[in-house]
């Protein structure tokens, strides 16, 4: 299982935001999401919305520090990017 995580470097609600995603399953992003305290209303289409207070736990608990990039990278070439304007 390998979950990927950004940088905190997006602003929003007066907060900087990761994006948590998985190139394997939404299943196991799911779960990984609930296990470092994410409520599953920070899911938005292909990825969490991770807030900076949380991307610490997220590593310890095992996700790969990645660039914004490589994350849609990595999500397209798994079949799993969903961008905005496109069906679910």
């Amino acid at each position: 299982m390998t979950l990927y995580i950004d940088p905190p470097t997006w602003p929003g609600h007066g907060r900087m935001w990761s994006h948590l995603v998985s190139d394997v399953s939404y299943e196991e992003l799911h779960a990984f999401a609930a296990g470092i305290g994410c409520p599953r209303r920070a899911f938005e289409r292909d990825h969490y919305d991770v807030p900076s207070h949380r991307y610490a736990a997220a590593v310890a608990a095992g996700a790969v520090e990645i660039g914004s990039k490589e994350i849609v990278r990595r999500l397209t070439a798994a079949g799993l990017r969903r961008p905005k304007g496109r069906p679910a």
